[in-house]
């Protein structure tokens, strides 16, 4: 039977504490949803966590099969590392472009562009977390309505606050839940326009949460101690004001409608942001050039040093590029303690300028480099000149051969090309939290079999590096590249692999705990539930053709 179903998403959502606060009875309306309906976490992909949800979600496909694994894309011809937002859908298109047959409402969809064969309307990047993408609308004139009647999102590119500065927390709590409120009102909005097959909308709110604020309430990030305890919860209390959003949506959602409350992925203390965007490049960097330093350089005779717990310069970039490494006595001590254009303009006076391997982030600012946080980025200089580098990442590390014949001034032979993966993971399995003496390194992934596999389907990266998922790390060491840092942490919270799915509605049961699914299966889901077409090319199956363990009786309450 057809039926409209209504898709809300709570981006990047940890199952393990929406469950934990369900129980706990902060999350009352999300907990009521389950209690009626039926409930399961979904697993994705282990490795290109941050990147790839969204984009196998709108196009039900793994990304062996559109070969979109990043907003990233690496240029072998140029060594350039190039900001390409959002897949283009050419091949396979967002599931809900269902032509003539199907109504349906996409309201702040992000990773989205506006796609063809779409009967209803589409509204992008208003408020979304890391859109992929620019604010727009179908029909046009449709965007600027809305933000007329209702306002801007404050937070579009604005979600972030320094994990050090508690009044820039303050203000991303205000920014958050102001955005949560016009989201409800457009959402009611648009739900009452008409009696729509699909209407789907996404709160980036819980994502942006998730990567600022996780350190204020979770004792296992190790800023809670100095900058957590005894502070209220921000991101339960933003997470908070989605449960009561999401209960003001559904309340006005149809009678006969199933509800989906889901998220694709998690978050959990930061494991990531420092080893994949920092670490690494510096192991390879110092790999490649021995006897050479980049960035944090430290002694490893010496006790590691306490955990920065504020940046003396008030900017993680200044404070972590202050740490380039300078034989010059007086240029290393202006780098450490004057503002950048103090620096800049002083600099040149004490001569011996730096060499050019690296290159600073505020240079690529200049430049209007859209990674230029991406500490991978600063060392472009040198990656033709390295026999393997670090590429920009979001989640896990990524490692780029210099392969000759694939990279324009490639130096490692494809004959070599083995012996040089597994010489590089038998270094990182060395590599050691400086602190506990943690191994840093899980597994290194291969992703081609050989080195003339240049299939368009693979990733840049022929080998993810999977860090250790115990603690969030500021200093590493190793016998070969000795110690880097202790640096100051960038977000507090980094993404995971796992998410779930509340299900609700008239044909759903209630109590019903389901096996674990993928989370590919969600938009299979979807369609099933509307009684759409599924293409045969998706990957994914219906959550509810799986057995189920009853655990209640049925009920079409919601």
């Amino acid at each position: 039977m057809k039926r409209p179903v209504i898709a809300i998403g709570l981006d990047a959502a940890e199952p393990a504490l929406v469950e934990a606060w369900m129980e706990a009875g902060y999350l009352p309306n999300l907990c009521r949803l389950k209690a009626r309906g039926s409930y399961c976490r979904v697993k994705n992909l282990d490795y290109y966590r941050a990147e790839t949800p969204w984009t196998t979600f709108l196009t039900g496909c793994k990304p062996t099969r559109t070969g979109y694994w990043a907003p990233i894309q690496f240029h072998p011809d140029s060594y350039d590392a190039e900001l390409v937002e959002a897949y283009d859908f050419k091949d396979y298109p967002p599931f809900y472009a269902l032509g003539d047959e199907y109504r349906v409402a996409i309201f702040d969809m992000p990773h989205a562009r506006l796609a063809d064969n779409v009967n209803g309307l589409q509204i992008l990047a208003w408020g979304a977390h890391s859109p992929q993408g620019p604010s727009t609308s179908s029909p046009g004139s449709l965007f600027n309505e809305i933000v007329k009647e209702y306002g801007p999102h404050p937070g579009l590119h604005n979600d972030h606050a320094s994990c050090f500065d508690l009044e820039a927390q303050n203000r991303l709590e205000g920014i958050l839940k102001t955005g949560i409120e016009r989201r409800v009102k457009i959402s009611h909005d648009l739900l009452a326009r008409e009696d729509w097959d699909l209407f789907l909308t996404v709160f980036g709110e819980t994502h942006a949460a998730g990567h600022f604020m996780w350190h204020l309430g979770q004792k296992n990030h190790p800023l809670y101690g100095t900058l957590g305890e005894g502070v209220d919860d921000k991101m339960l209390a933003v997470f908070q004001a989605v449960d009561q959003a999401v209960a003001e949506i559904v309340e006005k959602a149809p009678e006969d409608a199933n509800i989906l409350v889901f998220s694709a992925h998690g978050m959990d203390t930061n494991v990531m942001d420092l080893p994949s965007m920092f670490f690494l490049a510096e192991f390879l960097y110092r790999w490649n050039f021995p006897g050479k330093y980049g960035l944090a350089k430290s002694d490893m005779s010496k006790p590691v040093g306490s955990i920065v717990t504020r940046c003396k310069k008030k900017s993680w970039l200044w404070e972590v590029w202050s740490s380039r490494h300078d034989l010059n006595p007086l240029r290393r001590f202006l780098r450490r303690q004057a503002p950048y254009r103090v620096f800049k303009k002083l600099a040149p006076l004490f001569g011996g300028q730096d060499s050019g391997d690296l290159i600073s982030p505020f240079e690529l600012r200049e430049q209007k480099y859209g990674l230029f946080f991406q500490a991978a980025s600063w060392y472009q200089p040198s990656w033709h000149k390295m026999k393997a580098f670090a590429l920009p990442s979001f989640s896990e590390g990524y490692i780029r051969i210099n392969l000759k014949g694939r990279e324009a001034q490639g130096i490692v032979e494809p004959s070599e090309y083995d012996r040089v993966c597994e010489e590089i993971t038998q270094q990182l399995h060395q590599l050691k939290d400086a602190r506990t003496g943690i191994a840093m390194v899980d597994k290194v992934i291969r992703t081609r079999q050989s080195p003339e596999d240049n299939s368009s389907t693979l990733p840049d990266a022929d080998l993810v590096v999977i860090w250790q998922a115990h603690q969030a790390t500021d200093a590493v060491e190793s016998p070969t590249i000795g110690r880097i840092g202790p640096v100051p942490h960038f977000r507090s919270g980094s993404h995971r692999s796992e998410g779930f799915l509340i299900a609700n509605g008239p044909e759903v049961e209630a109590g019903v705990e389901l096996p674990v699914a993928h989370a590919l299966d969600l938009t299979t889901t979807i369609l099933e539930m509307m009684a759409a077409p599924i293409p045969d090319y998706f990957d994914g199956k219906s959550i509810f053709r799986t057995p189920v363990s009853q655990a209640g009786s049925s009920s079409s309450a919601k």
